[in-house]
Formats: C-alpha cells, sequence, structure tokens
C-alpha cells in the first residue's frame, strides 16, 4: 500500500465514522460523511442529518470555508448531480474550488451514477472511487435495497433458548435473552424506519414496540402488525404507545369492515394487500411500504411470521440471539415455524456471518443468500 493509499483511507475512515453518527435519521436518504483536507490535517467535517438537510460534503465545504480550495475532498459517496430537496452537491464542490475528490462508492441512484462523478472530473476536478467501498457498502445497505428495487431492508431478529425455544409451553417469554442483548434490539429499533409483528404476538404479548434507551434519546419507529382478519384488539398499546410514530395494521379484503373503521378511529392506518391469501401477502405488502418511503423494517414476530417471511423471501439480514438455556417442550413455540422447507437444498442459508458474544448470550448475524 503506498503513502498516498494509506490517507486516502485513513481520512476515508473519518467521514464513514461521521456518516455513521446520522443511523437511522436519514431515512429515505443515505448516510454520508466528509472530511475536507489540506496539507495534511483535515479543515472541514461535515455528515447528512436527516433528509432535507444539507448533504455531508456541503457541510464540510462550509466548515472549511475558503481553506477549501485547492483541498481534497473525502466523502462516503458519490456527491449527487440533480435537484432534489437540496441543490446538487457537485455544483457546491466545483465552486468551492477543491482539487480532488475521494468517494467511497458511486451512488446506486440511476440519477447519479457515475454522473456526479464525471461532472466534476469535466470541472477539471481528479476524481477518486472505491475507498472503503466495502465499509461504505455495508453502512448505507438499507439505502441500496430501497433505491434499486423500491422495497424496504428488512431484518429478521430472534430471541431464542439453544434449542430454539422463543417461550416456553405456559407462554412465558420475558426474559430469554439476557439485558444486553435487549439493549441491542432497541439500538435497533432506533435504527429502522419500522417494527413489524405478527397479530399472534399482539394478542399474546400486548408489547408496546418503542425504542427504550438508557439516554432516552430513542426514536420510536412505525408499528406494523401482519393481521388478516383485524383481530387487534382496540385496547393494544402499540395503537397509542407513541405519539410520534404512526402505527399500520396490515390486513386483507376478507377482514371486517367494522373493526377497520374502529382501528382507523383509534388511529391506526389500515392497509388493505390484495393477493392470495389466506395471510397477508408479504411480497405485496413490501410493495406498498416501500411507496409510502419505508426504507428498513425489524421483523420481531412470532414463528409463523418469522416462517412465512423467509418462506416469501423478503428478509434480507438475520440477528439471532440465542441464550445459554434449554426449555424444551414439544408444544412450546419456536423461532421459525409455518410450513418450513421439504428439502435442505431449499432452507435458507446465511453468509458473511459473524458471532458476538453478549455476556453470555451469543448473537449471530448474517446475509440471507440469495440463490
Amino acid at each position: 500500500m503506498n503513502i498516498l493509499q494509506e490517507q486516502d483511507e485513513h481520512f476515508m475512515r473519518e467521514a464513514l465514522a461521521l456518516a455513521a453518527r446520522a443511523r437511522g435519521r436519514t431515512s429515505p436518504n443515505p448516510m454520508v460523511g466528509s472530511v475536507v483536507v489540506k496539507d495534511g490535517r483535515i479543515v472541514g467535517r461535515g455528515f447528512h442529518e436527516k433528509a432535507g438537510a444539507p448533504h455531508g460534503e456541503v457541510v464540510a465545504l462550509q466548515d472549511a470555508g475558503a481553506q477549501a480550495k485547492g483541498a481534497t475532498l473525502y466523502v462516503t459517496l458519490e456527491p449527487c448531480c440533480h435537484y432534489g430537496r437540496t441543490p446538487p452537491c457537485t455544483k457546491t464542490v466545483i465552486a468551492a474550488g477543491v482539487r480532488r475528490v475521494v468517494a467511497a462508492m458511486r451512488d446506486p441512484n440511476p440519477l447519479v451514477s457515475g454522473k456526479g462523478a464525471e461532472a466534476l472530473h469535466q470541472a477539471g476536478i481528479d476524481v477518486t472511487l472505491g475507498v472503503l467501498e466495502d465499509e461504505a457498502t455495508t453502512l448505507n445497505e438499507v439505502y441500496i435495497k430501497y433505491i434499486i428495487t423500491k422495497r424496504p431492508f428488512v431484518l429478521l431478529k430472534v430471541a431464542a433458548s439453544l434449542d430454539g425455544k422463543i417461550a416456553t409451553v405456559t407462554g412465558e417469554s420475558r426474559w430469554i435473552t439476557n439485558e444486553r442483548s435487549r439493549l441491542l434490539v432497541h439500538q435497533l429499533r432506533d435504527a429502522v424506519d419500522a417494527v413489524m409483528v405478527g397479530i399472534n404476538t399482539v394478542l399474546r404479548d400486548d408489547p408496546r414496540l418503542t425504542t427504550r434507551l438508557p439516554d432516552g434519546l430513542g426514536k420510536d419507529p412505525i408499528r406494523i402488525v401482519v393481521d388478516s382478519h383485524l383481530r387487534t384488539p382496540l385496547t393494544a398499546k402499540l395503537l397509542t404507545a407513541s405519539p410520534s410514530a404512526r402505527a399500520i395494521i396490515a390486513t386483507t379484503a376478507a377482514a371486517p369492515r367494522d373493526k377497520r373503521r374502529q382501528l382507523e378511529a383509534r388511529g391506526a392506518e389500515v392497509m388493505v394487500i390484495d393477493g392470495e391469501g389466506p395471510g397477508v401477502p408479504l411480497g405485496p405488502l413490501m410493495e406498498q411500504l416501500g411507496a409510502i418511503q419505508v426504507t428498513s423494517i425489524l421483523l420481531e414476530g412470532g414463528g409463523e411470521l418469522h416462517g412465512a417471511a423467509l418462506r416469501a423471501g423478503i428478509v434480507d439480514k438475520v440477528f439471532y440471539f440465542l441464550a445459554p438455556k434449554l426449555i424444551g417442550g414439544r408444544a412450546a413455540p419456536t423461532a421459525i415455524a409455518g410450513e418450513g422447507f421439504a428439502r435442505l437444498a431449499e432452507a435458507v442459508t446465511l453468509q458473511r456471518v459473524q458471532v458476538r458474544q453478549l455476556d453470555g448470550d451469543l448473537l449471530i448475524e448474517g446475509y440471507v443468500g440469495r440463490g
């Protein structure tokens, strides 16, 4: 590795760390961080804080001021070249007089991809792409999935005993995993647009589905219930648990109209999903949620919903928390239920697997293989 490459990676790590500070706050936009470097030192820093706010490179250039002239701009994503909620970043970069732009990755948005870099090149700016591209891709995996497919990135979370049970035969489930694991789940809720459960979880546990972090600063996600016949009680906690987050009930045309009106009167949004039943078709549900700019979902249902989601192919990533407990019981609910897969060749295989220990619990994290 030469000195320039080492320098590029060093400063790109600074930009990536800045970008990550806005995790869970920029949807449907990507997280973008940037630093301006002159004579080997950082003279400007910035990151995109939320949709509608200035993009990361613009904030960094503003922070650098006149020192940006002749400097190198490091940014975690190719600068945009089109008008959206904000003007094109390429115009700001060119006007600032930077000598060189280093971007971690191309923007997968067809409106930008390659065009932003070309606009800078045509203005006489030296452009380097692909510095710490893997790290940048992982950082914005939600944005990449959404901008390409218009469907949300789905994370499946399971909390189970070593023998795969998510509750005892009597239905007791609090708490199988330990406090550190549960804290991480709330951090995941804080980072996603929505959390989704099935009707059985609502009837059994009556969850609030809010984010509860020690500092009290967590963002409550949209609450989504998959409920084909609208059995959600009007007294369900998730309907009123958070004044800042919507509650969506996904159902079918078979649901009673009177119950739909009653739930809507309680503030819920009832979303009727067309498709083959008898349950709510999860593929079409993802399309409708994507259409309202839900870019990421944490799936925290029971075994039936987990099994249906895996069979429907909507899951992108799995967080599987394993507690060092053996519960047993053939009637005790399991983490993945439903029809299952008839052949081992059909089983879902995780890729890029990582395993961590969380005060005795194990977290297995991996991406669902696609073929």
